[in-house]
């Protein structure tokens, strides 16, 4: 199941690298995410392809916020614990989708596997995101973490 209504919150409340690389939720819920950009130049290395950068943080991004919506209605966070992405095929333009679905959602684990595809549907990037799912108690560092679930709350 998506939710739009939670993309619509993510694409709202986004800030940091997502935003700053374009990058647009189309829907979003514990069960699948899909993203959407357009090229552009900042994506891009010397070599004028986009950057595997870009791909292994966009594939982690979507996972994580997959996972954390998973894990939210139990009153967890989640954060990464390994990315594991491979660059299938070379892309210097157009539009590139994503989409992160879970492999398996554990108590204190879940797996994610991610694919950008360009805009003729060719696997572009694959992925898999291993996280660790935190209780409210286990917080990082004493810090707030500025978590999916916590715009949940909030709207």
């Amino acid at each position: 199941m998506t939710d739009s209504n939670d993309a619509d919150k993510l694409n709202f409340h986004g800030r940091g690298w997502l935003r700053e690389m374009g990058v647009r939720f189309v829907s979003a819920s514990g069960d699948r995410v899909e993203v959407e950009w357009e090229v552009e130049d900042k994506h891009r290395q010397p070599y004028g392809i986009v950057h595997g950068g870009v791909h292994c943080g966009v594939i982690e991004s979507m996972c994580s916020v997959g996972a954390a919506l998973a894990a939210a209605p139990r009153g967890q966070n989640v954060v990464g614990l390994e990315n594991n992405t491979s660059f299938i095929r070379a892309v210097r333009s157009g539009t590139l989708r994503g989409e992160a679905t879970p492999l398996t959602r554990g108590r204190k684990t879940h797996v994610w596997s991610a694919t950008i595809r360009d805009e003729e549907n060719r696997v572009v990037a694959t992925g898999r995101v291993r996280l660790l799912c935190l209780d409210a108690e286990e917080a990082l560092a004493g810090r707030e973490v500025d978590s999916p679930a916590r715009h949940q709350q909030k709207d």
